[in-house]
């Protein structure tokens, strides 16, 4: 992880939030690279679930919403986690930490940070939404919350979308967006954070159908994470265990994905069958019905709820995870170090390269950049011997290197190269549009 970690700052990937002032904790900035890895994720996942369906509309909800909406949901009075204090060193643990050895209050326990023994006071609750004021003047009836999910975005506006979009039951409304949850313990990198992004989708059914679509929806989002290039050994499933399940829930899993080193297997998605609960809750909160009406059978019912909940930061994490490798170069002295990024997810598709600056080579790299980029996102790059150019694109996930040599000049070709098998071949410079189309289409 710390290399993976160093990779990503040098490279322009990811970087810590205000690092000219110390930094945020556990915030952090998407580079040139790395906003456009995660775009391509969430994109994948869009037309995954929106535009290459019929049955599932989008959506984007306001960050900031009325506070009732939180006293519905549970969150104002039950999303809290108990934190204990060390009176010497003020560090703060979640009273559940593994590395507190006993019951937090009593004076033989010691503190994980610096030691000392019965300076860790009693737990007490603490929740975890970030509170501001709107409007002018700071008193408790302008209290607002920054959501610490988006789902409930989604809820309120079920008869919204319902309605304006003619959808029958079942549908679904899936949305992406920034979600804040003011973490006690953040850490392991972009793995858990204090602002975070979801890719959530809610589908609505009949009661009745619910287990049904929860096993379908629990197939089809892990093919999803496989169609990554996520290495299927270290994707499986965790069933949440009676003391797990939320009170609401009739059934939930998570797909974990195994991170290695001391985070091993984690979730990266969740899939749950929430039954009426949202619904139901909101319905009662806000006074107004958010009922289907079911013209064939002439009768109304509230949906039941089936929701996948990904997280955008950790699958980006997972994938970079994943395709981080340290190899060997057969007849070189120096390895490599190769983002094995799926073609499709790469911030940058091809690298260009003339072999030397000179002969015209830079003219013709500069039309094959300039020809590709309106497609695809190219890096020219003149700059050093062109074996440490490759390995410049390699570290960033580049699939193709395209390099113009002094063949080029003669015969209208280039010779590609694949970042995986290091093969190279020769091609017409002008069916580079349509070589790279087939080969990203892998």
């Amino acid at each position: 992880m710390e290399k993976l970690v160093s990779l990503c700052k040098r490279r322009g990937f990811i970087f810590q939030s205000s690092e000219i002032y110390g930094g945020t904790g556990s915030v952090w900035d998407y580079g040139p690279l790395g906003v456009e890895l995660k775009k391509n994720l969430k994109d994948r996942w869009w037309n995954a679930m929106v535009r290459a369906r019929d049955d599932i509309e989008g959506l984007d909800a306001a960050i900031l919403m009325h506070p009732r909406v939180w006293e519905a949901s549970g969150h104002v009075s039950g999303f809290v986690d108990p934190l204990v204090e060390c009176s010497n060193c003020r560090k703060r643990f979640r009273a559940d930490d593994a590395k507190i050895k006993g019951t937090p209050g009593t004076p033989d326990v010691q503190c994980p940070a610096c030691g000392m023994k019965g300076t860790l006071g009693a737990p007490r609750l603490f929740n975890l939404m970030f509170k501001t004021f709107m409007g002018p003047v700071e008193d408790t009836a302008s209290v607002v919350y920054l959501r610490p999910e988006t789902a409930q975005g989604i809820y309120v506006n079920f008869l919204n979308v319902q309605q304006s979009t003619r959808q029958k039951i079942p549908f679904g409304i899936a949305q992406i967006g920034k979600a804040f949850r003011n973490e006690i313990t953040p850490g392991n990198f972009i793995f858990r954070t204090r602002e975070f992004e979801q890719m959530e989708m809610q589908f609505f059914v009949e009661p009745g159908s619910d287990m049904e679509w929860f096993e379908f929806w629990k197939g089809q989002r892990l093919e999803w994470h496989k169609s990554l290039g996520l290495d299927h050994a270290r994707l499986k499933y965790h069933q949440h265990t009676t003391e797990e399940l939320a009170h609401y829930a009739r059934a939930a899993f998570d797909i974990q994905f195994d991170f290695g080193g001391t985070l091993g297997f984690q979730e990266i998605e969740g899939v749950h069958n929430r039954g009426d609960f949202d619904l139901t809750q909101h319905q009662q909160f806000s006074g107004k019905k958010l009922e289907y009406f079911d013209q064939p059978n002439n009768r109304r019912y509230t949906p039941y709820v089936v929701e996948t909940s990904v997280g955008a930061d950790r699958t980006t994490l997972a994938v970079l995870v994943n395709a981080y490798h340290e190899e060997t170069v057969e007849g070189e002295d120096e390895g490599r170090t190769v983002l094995k990024l799926q073609p499709s997810l790469a911030p940058v598709k091809a690298g260009i390269f003339p072999l030397v600056k000179k002969d015209g080579m830079p003219e013709m790299a500069h039309r094959i950049a300039e020809d590709l980029r309106p497609l695809y996102p190219v890096f020219y790059d003149e700059s050093g011997a062109i074996g440490r150019r490759y390995r410049r694109q390699d570290e960033i996930g580049t699939p193709f290197g395209i390099t113009v040599d002094g063949e080029s000049m003669a015969e209208g070709t280039v010779t590609i190269r694949d970042r995986d098998t290091l093969q190279q071949d020769r091609v017409a410079a002008d069916q580079l549009r349509a070589v790279l189309a087939e080969r990203l289409a892998r």
